[in-house]
């Protein structure tokens, strides 16, 4: 799918969120990545196999 170069991080890559912004719906709160990676505002995401990444976030240091 990616025609960029270099060629974006594969879905299967740990790096896969670099990839280009093909389509966006910000109201909807989601983008669509060039590598068919569904990528939601909460950091969630969606890849192409059907298999969900729970959101990544931060934990609050304790004082």
């Amino acid at each position: 799918m990616c025609k960029h170069t270099p060629k974006c991080p594969s879905a299967a890559s740990p790096d896969r969120e670099a990839a280009h912004v093909v389509a966006a719906r910000p109201e909807q709160g989601w983008s669509l990545l060039c590598n068919a990676v569904l990528l939601f505002e909460d950091t969630g995401e969606l890849l192409p196999d059907g298999q969900v990444v729970a959101p990544r976030r931060p934990v609050a240091a304790l004082v």
